[in-house]
């Protein structure tokens, strides 16, 4: 895929760098930046797991739609902020641990929406990767409107 912004990935780990949720609360990494694609990792933490020890849904979701919102925004113009309209998400196994990697790729790059497929892994403590979730996120760009950094 081809990005509109050559500064793409400085562009997206400087928008990152002020989601406080992401790497104050969750404590998450940004990893990977390409053009259409996002990795972020994160480590299990106890407070953001439910009673069972697994890592809350609503903490995978957030991680996986901020994967796959990076992932469209890597290629938007760069006066162009992106806001997530929808996504399903697929649970597909408990979210143990103890290493979580999210990833976010575009499927279709629109002009005003693209769709972008994410996968959520967590790694067992011998190393053995396997898919947690998969989500399906619509994601739309906007452009000059008051109130949204880029």
């Amino acid at each position: 895929m081809q990005a509109a912004d050559q500064h793409y990935a400085q562009r997206v780990r400087d928008s990152f760098a002020l989601q406080a949720v992401m790497h104050k609360t969750l404590g998450a990494e940004l990893g990977a930046v390409e053009a259409g694609r996002v990795v972020i990792t994160m480590a299990h933490k106890p407070e953001l797991c439910q009673q069972h020890g697994f890592l809350h849904a609503g903490i995978v979701s957030t991680a996986l739609d901020s994967a796959c919102g990076y992932a469209a925004y890597s290629l938007m113009p760069a006066d162009a902020a992106v806001l997530t309209i929808e996504f399903k998400i697929n649970l597909l196994a408990p979210a143990r641990g103890p290493l979580f990697r999210f990833e976010g790729q575009v499927a279709k790059a629109g002009r005003t929406i693209s769709v972008v497929e994410g996968r959520a892994y967590g790694f067992e403590a011998g190393g053995e990767e396997k898919l947690v979730a998969t989500m399906s996120a619509t994601v739309m760009t906007v452009l000059g409107r008051d109130g949204l950094k880029h």
